[in-house]
This record gives C-alpha cells, sequence and structure tokens, in this order.
C-alpha cells in the first residue's frame, strides 16, 4: 500500500501519520492530514498529480468508519485558502502554482459526491485553467504543459458541469494563440 501512494518524500512520522489516516482516519488529527498533503502538493509535482487518489481513500475510510467528513472539509477549507492567494502564490513561484492548478485538479478528478464532481470545486478548477489560457501564462512552458495535462484530465467532467465556461476558455485559448501567431 505505502508503494501505491507516493508518501516516500515525507519523514517517517509523517509517513505513519499518512498510512494510519488511510486504514485508521478516526485516529488521527485529519485536519493536520489535510495541510500534510496540500502542502507537500505544492512542492512536489509528482505528489500533486497523485495525491487526489490518496484523498479520496482517506474520505471514504472516514464516511464508512465514521458517517462523518472532517478531512473533506480540512482539505476544501485549505484549497479554498490557497485559492484565494493564487496570484501571490504564481508571482512567488510558477512552479508552486503549477503545482497547485494539479492537485485541485486531480482532487476535482477522484472526489465524487453520489458519482457526480463536486460543485465546490468547478469555479475554481475552471478560474485556475482560465488564468492558464492568459497570454502571459502561454508564454511558459510549465503552464501551458499544465493547462494541456489538466483539460486532457477534466475537461470532459468539467464541460458536463458548465459548458458555457469551457467555450468561454476555449475561445480565450484561440483569441491567445492568434494574437501569438501575430494574426490579431
Amino acid at each position: 500500500m505505502g508503494e501505491e501512494y507516493k508518501i516516500q518524500a515525507f519523514d517517517a512520522d509523517t509517513q505513519n501519520l499518512l498510512k494510519t489516516a488511510l486504514k485508521d482516519p478516526a485516529s488521527v488529527d485529519l485536519e493536520k492530514v489535510a495541510n500534510v498533503i496540500v502542502e507537500q502538493s505544492l512542492r512536489d509535482a509528482t505528489f500533486s498529480k497523485e495525491a487526489g487518489k490518496m484523498c479520496y481513500t482517506i474520505i471514504q475510510a472516514e464516511s464508512k468508519q465514521t458517517g462523518r467528513s472532517v478531512f473533506r472539509s480540512a482539505l476544501l477549507n485549505r484549497l479554498q485558502s490557497e485559492y484565494r492567494n493564487r496570484e501571490e502564490m504564481r508571482a512567488r513561484s510558477v512552479q508552486e502554482w503549477v503545482c497547485y492548478v494539479s492537485f485541485i485538479c486531480n482532487v476535482f478528478d477522484y472526489l465524487r459526491v453520489n458519482n457526480v464532481p463536486m460543485l465546490a470545486l468547478v469555479n475554481p478548477v475552471y478560474d485556475c485553467l482560465f488564468e492558464l489560457a492568459q497570454p502571459e501564462s502561454l508564454q511558459r512552458e510549465e503552464e501551458v504543459d499544465c493547462l494541456v495535462l489538466q483539460l486532457h484530465r477534466v475537461g470532459e467532467q468539467l464541460e458536463k458541469m458548465n459548458a458555457q465556461r469551457m467555450d468561454e476558455l476555449f475561445s480565450i485559448l484561440r483569441d491567445s494563440f492568434l494574437l501569438q501567431n501575430g494574426l490579431g
């Protein structure tokens, strides 16, 4: 199980905390677990792409064990807090920003309520993708790569949730590429 989730990057205590959270979530501080996962996701691009599955597993285990959603609430609160500070994050570190977008898209991809993606994440995910579609972002390879990857990963689900915003996103992308190629 430890190999299934990329937790080797953590110190031994944190690895134990995560392993316990995956199996017996009621026995650990789930808010701390959410913070650890978000912080590692902002630092580690590989982990940010995998962390949604871990979050999903903890949420399922907690729900089965206690019928509560402490971890999900803590995770969404932390994502929202980072989302509110995304402009400062991006100004500070494009790498951290790209990790955040990968992580929020990954969480959107895995977390479901009654088999439907979480409505609370639809607009924040769209907003992040819109920011990646701005001409300035399209000059940076890591932001373009992130945009393409996330559209492949969650584009179809996002479109089902809000087709109008997807149309707007593609209009912005089309216009940006036309401007870049001097055809505008």
